[in-house]
């Protein structure tokens, strides 16, 4: 009796959860070589509006978690990712048609990333905030604190590397994203979903959308609810008239660079707004 193997149906990711677009449109993604790799969800403006309805709710607790926790869980991450090395080099092998080696480098890279940014949960405060001299019998401190909803358009050209390098800055400082997976390599964003749905990253604090940044980006960056959108995969988009429709809700906006881009405390502060306390002197 032959067996029949069961192909994996790559789905949205949104509040913990992993829906169908409402749409109910999928689209094919291909190998680097042309062939059939899997049939993806595309995403539509409903499903953007609830990922950020989720990434909302998900704000208070989030960056209401001390720093230490918040790095003890995108640690976690990482050793899940190291636990599912070889899925995730399969993966970037089919899709970006790059050898095994190759593969494996860029998901060791990820993997460095996810727990480089998992020490500066506890630290950037340290680097970002300060003891304000005042004239006066008072204390003067500023400290940063997560902005809210950051959009991030990943970058195209590497599926998970990418994917990593712009989500998990975010994430540091307490923000809830909704991200836009590459669209001709998905897979290894919506395997990295799954990785977080069996760690501890509460639900709603990372929301995946697969499909068409072209389509997608224009909603988030006009969006009131999202307080900050990353364009680093937007260079192939009309990025300006992203920029003005976030300037339109005040948003903060990253905007495209070359290539993927580097481990950066910046990346993390960018994101962060701060928050300046007086507070009187004891007299006595």
């Amino acid at each position: 009796m032959t067996r029949l193997s069961v192909p994996k149906t790559y789905k949205l990711y949104i509040g913990g959860k992993f829906p169908r677009s409402e749409s109910g449109r999928v689209y094919e993604v291909a190998s680097a070589s042309g062939a059939f790799l899997a049939n993806v969800a595309q995403a539509s403006r409903k499903d953007a509006r609830d990922a950020v309805r989720a990434a909302r709710s998900a704000v208070a607790g989030w960056s209401g978690a001390t720093g230490y926790n918040r790095g003890q869980v995108l640690y976690r991450i990482a050793e899940l990712l190291e636990g599912r090395r070889a899925q995730f080099v399969e993966e970037i092998v089919q899709s970006e048609g790059v050898s095994a080696d190759a593969a494996g480098k860029q998901v060791d890279a990820a993997i460095d990333v996810w727990v480089w940014y998992a020490g500066w949960a506890d630290k950037y405060v340290q680097v970002a905030g300060n003891g304000n001299p005042v004239s006066g019998p008072y204390f003067n401190i500023s400290t940063p604190e997560a902005t809210g909803v950051v959009a991030v358009i990943a970058p195209q050209q590497s599926s998970l590397l990418g994917f990593v390098s712009v989500v998990a800055p975010a994430l540091v400082s307490g923000n809830t994203v909704v991200v836009v997976a590459s669209e001709k390599s998905p897979l290894s964003a919506i395997s990295l979903s799954e990785v977080m749905a069996t760690s501890d990253v509460p639900g709603g604090v990372v929301n995946v959308l697969t499909g068409s940044a072209a389509e997608l980006a224009p909603w988030l960056a006009a969006h009131a609810d999202v307080n900050a959108i990353d364009l680093a995969g937007a260079g192939e988009t009309d990025w300006v008239d992203l920029q003005i429709s976030a300037a339109d809700t005040l948003k903060r906006v990253l905007t495209p660079e070359p290539g993927v881009p580097a481990p950066s405390v910046e990346r993390v502060t960018f994101f962060t707004e701060t928050k300046t306390v007086w507070h009187t002197k004891a007299l006595i």
